[in-house]
């Protein structure tokens, strides 16, 4: 209905101001109009009375859009920027090659601030080397960073008081179309905020950075992302930090529509783990699986659409093994949520707390079959 409304009201703004070919636009009789008297108004009335009727129509749509200003308002207290001097080049003064420049947004957990941001924004910096500009102008030193590989997720304990964290949100609601923010540092440009939509979800194939990144599941938007944005929030409009801005596609190095983010249920679940923990502890399920399965094996099986991960080997004594999952059988849901591929599947069974028990629905020679899997550490998996 807000859309509906707020395009009804784009339309009556346009349509003052334009005129068919050979049709008089609406003003030039407005401002002949006759007033109650059967007299002319004069032009500068009839003009005054449309400038009028505009701020009505525009008061109307700037109602609507003051959703996004109170987005900002909420949330740019919560947004940092973050400047990060690599290691070898802590002595050295002002920005230079050896520092890195990203955003990092605000959290708290049990009564404790963090600053979330990506990795490869600090990973080449000591804590003394990294500098937190708050949105009041403070900065300061975080006291404990921990980063994460595998995720591109990196969090940094921040040993103050009564700052304003950010709302999060559950990425896992959002849809294609949905309207995002992005909040950060493009270029230095602190709390720079852009405006788009979620343009896809479930990017798994991505080439990031020189290490890459192991765990894809990144959001794409066309809001503007550039070299800054990183680590900074992907908000919602109820102004809930949905995503972590992380990296784009571009020839150019600048936004050209593509930017990707990390979705923020999964950047938690690591976070989380690095602050309990110091460090991730990731669950496997045993299996190996066919990165050839595509749609034309799918269509033989009988499978509607092109989904699910094929194995095509378990290892000894996994879990895979112990619920007796065979090679050939087509895994279709883990945990109650439909595998879409064979990287979805890594994803979802890495950030599955080690021990827990799912279910898994999977297909064996035309039959749907249900299983219990209880999975394990993949630090102690065994080798073939």
């Amino acid at each position: 209905m807000q859309m509906a409304s707020r395009s009804i009201a784009l339309a009556a703004i346009i349509s003052l101001g334009c005129g068919a070919a050979g049709i008089e636009p609406a003003w030039a009789d407005d401002l002949a109009a006759t007033n109650t008297t059967g007299t002319s108004t004069s032009p500068v009335a009839a003009r005054d009375r449309l400038y009028a009727e505009l701020a009505a129509d525009v008061a109307e749509l700037e109602q609507r859009g003051s959703i996004l200003k109170r987005v900002v308002k909420l949330v740019t207290p919560a947004v940092v920027h973050v400047e990060a001097r690599r290691e070898t080049d802590t002595n050295r003064a002002g920005r230079g090659e050896g520092e890195e420049a990203g955003s990092g947004v605000i959290i708290e957990r049990r009564g404790k601030f963090y600053a979330l941001t990506s990795r490869h924004v600090i990973k080449y910096s000591t804590v003394a080397g990294i500098n937190i500009k708050l949105s009041d102008g403070r900065v300061v030193h975080p006291k404990q960073t921990w980063t994460d590989p595998g995720t591109d997720v990196a969090i940094m304990a921040l040993d103050m008081q009564g700052l304003l964290a950010a709302r999060l949100g559950d990425s896992s609601k959002l849809e294609i179309g949905d309207f995002v923010l992005a909040v950060g540092s493009p270029f230095g440009l602190s709390h720079s905020v852009t405006y788009g939509i979620i343009s896809a979800k479930g990017r798994r194939d991505l080439r990031l950075g020189d290490d890459g990144v192991q765990y894809q599941d990144f959001l794409q938007t066309d809001a503007a992302i550039n070299p800054g944005n990183s680590g900074g929030p992907l908000l919602n409009l109820r102004g809930e930090v949905v995503g972590l801005n992380t990296a784009i596609a571009s020839a150019s190095g600048a936004n050209e529509g593509i930017g990707f983010a990390i979705p923020i249920n999964m950047a938690m679940v690591i976070a989380d783990q690095l602050i309990e923990r110091g460090m991730v502890v990731r669950a496997y399920l045993g299996v190996r699986l066919d990165s050839s399965f595509g749609p034309t094996e799918a269509a033989k099986l009988g499978l509607s659409r092109p989904e699910g991960a094929r194995v095509s080997g378990v290892t000894k004594n996994s879990p895979a093994e112990q619920a007796r999952i065979l090679v050939g059988d087509i895994i279709l849901e883990f945990d109650g949520t439909r595998i879409e591929d064979d990287m979805h599947l890594i994803n979802l069974v890495s950030l599955t707390p080690v021990q827990k028990e799912v279910d898994v629905r999977l297909l064996r020679e035309g039959r749907l079959i249900s299983l219990r899997v209880r999975v394990a550490n993949r630090a102690q998996m065994p080798r073939d």
